[in-house]
Order: structure tokens, then C-alpha cells, then sequence
């Protein structure tokens, strides 16, 4: 997608390490396996909330520090309920035309509904095909 070291924020409800919600930990594993090497190719932090991903002001509110924070170029969800409804928030509500796609299977799997845009569906292909290589 041109950019060499993308921005990953793993999306939370709290940038909180909180053991009673398997996100959280899945989300600082995740990162300590980036810091450790064990994840290349991009920035990942998290936990993460939406807002401290996307926004530099809520981030810096938060005194949050570091490559993604504020400036997240990827979002990664705890599952597919999560993301689905942040796609569709987005693409019906805000007139978003995004990629998404469902990560984990064997093969690239495209997030997009009968209702999407012909771009929109456009954008999910051509993410997956990239991702694909």
C-alpha cells in the first residue's frame, strides 16, 4: 500500500493492560512480540482505544508516546464483531470508502457487505490481494 512501516494500533476498550479482558492481553502480547522481533515490518502498539489509535490530541491527552499513537495507519480488531460494526459505522454513517479484510484464515478473506459501494468492494479486494502475497 506504499507505506514501507506501517502503523498497527490493536484496538481495545482501554489502554489499560487489564487481565480480566482477553483483549487487552492479546493487544500488549502482541506488541512485546513486535518489540522482541517476533512481529516485522511494522509499528504495533496497543492496547489501544479508537480514539488514542486515530486522534494526536486524545492520545497526547492520555500521555500516550510513540510511533502509532495519534497516527495509526492500520486498525486491528479483537474479532470480527468489533470490526465489522466500526466498518459499517463507517461506511454507512460517514460515507467511508474503505478496505477491510478478516485476518488469520488460511487465505485472505474480504470484509464487505451486499451493500457496500462497487469502490468500496474495490478497496477489500485489492487490500486482500496485497496482503495475499
Amino acid at each position: 500500500m506504499g507505506i514501507e512501516k506501517p502503523k498497527v494500533a490493536v484496538i481495545t476498550a482501554s489502554e489499560q493492560v487489564l487481565a480480566g479482558m482477553p483483549s487487552c492481553v492479546d493487544a500488549a502480547l502482541y506488541r512485546k512480540m513486535a518489540d522482541r522481533g517476533q512481529i516485522t515490518g511494522a509499528y504495533v502498539d496497543g492496547p489501544l482505544a479508537l480514539d488514542a489509535a486515530i486522534d494526536k490530541e486524545s492520545a497526547e491527552i492520555k500521555k500516550l508516546t510513540g510511533p502509532v499513537a495519534g497516527d495509526a495507519d492500520c486498525l486491528l480488531f479483537p474479532n470480527i464483531e468489533a470490526g465489522n460494526v466500526f466498518y459499517k459505522t463507517n461506511t454507512k454513517l460517514a460515507g467511508a470508502e474503505l478496505g477491510a479484510f478478516v485476518a488469520g484464515g488460511r487465505v485472505p478473506c474480504v470484509l464487505s457487505s451486499r451493500g457496500d459501494s462497487a469502490q468500496t468492494k474495490l478497496y477489500s479486494i485489492a487490500l486482500a490481494a496485497l496482503i495475499a502475497k
